[in-house]
């Protein structure tokens, strides 16, 4: 085969997405999913398995830790590739092409084509194709196990069976409330206890509600030049 007849080198698939420089895996709070953690990061440096299925709850933080993973990979001569299949809609299948020969490929919300044929057939013909080339690691995210996402297609369902699957598990208010705490450290202030429970009280449990509370917060003390107290967080989110 000649160098013009050669699938689209990693160089030629940079996806047209920027992912969060702040979702990393030192701003994850691990709580109970050490074990996931530790495959993840196998993962990112080609050292884990062929295949890593998790699935977690609607802000349990899958998109976060597939972010981190592609932040690990480090290197020229290695490339990364994530799509989040909930905007399938605004994509063609054919943006799988040629993404089996990047060294880490991320699949966020495998749900969301459930029951859209295209969609399985060609991340079905992707998995065929990753697994003949028997190199790099590819994860997979979704809100259930395999088994439950509703496919369309069996053979789809099948695939995932060949992996590595874990749950991620989510964390309790205690967990939220150190998550919080440790987002607010690596972006250099102090959330006071207090104000974590306020918000854990008052607001939705899920993370992203959470993390967007902290983030107006801290940008609302730092303009006001105020320190962060639960009067003031009471102000700034109109309680």
């Amino acid at each position: 085969m000649s160098s013009d007849d050669e699938p689209n080198p990693p160089t030629q698939l940079a996806l047209a997405v920027q992912l969060p420089d702040d979702e990393t895996f030192a701003s994850f709070y691990t709580g109970d999913n050490a074990q996931l953690i530790t495959a993840l990061k196998n993962a990112a440096i080609g050292q884990g398995d062929d295949l890593l299925y998790f699935w977690g709850q609607e802000g349990s933080g899958r998109s976060h830790l597939l972010h981190a993973a592609c932040a690990e990979l480090d290197g020229e001569q290695d490339a990364a590739g994530y799509i989040s299949l909930d905007l399938h809609g605004q994509m063609s299948p054919q943006m799988l092409d040629g993404m089996e020969h990047l060294a880490l490929v991320c699949l966020d919300n495998l749900d969301a084509i459930a029951g859209v044929a295209a969609w399985e057939q060609a991340v079905f013909n992707f998995f065929n194709r990753r697994h003949d080339r028997g190199l790099g690691s590819l994860v997979v995210t979704a809100t259930n196990a395999p088994r439950h996402l509703g496919l369309s297609l069996p053979d789809l369902a099948s695939r995932l069976d060949w992996g590595v699957a874990y749950q991620l598990k989510p964390l309790d208010d205690e967990g939220k409330l150190s998550a919080l705490q440790l987002r607010s450290e690596l972006r250099g202030f102090k959330l006071p206890t207090d104000v974590g429970r306020f918000l854990l009280s008052r607001l939705s449990r899920d993370m992203s509600t959470l993390l967007a509370a902290l983030d107006l917060l801290d940008n609302a003390s730092f303009q006001a030049k105020r320190k962060l107290s639960t009067p003031f967080a009471k102000e700034v989110l109109g309680f």
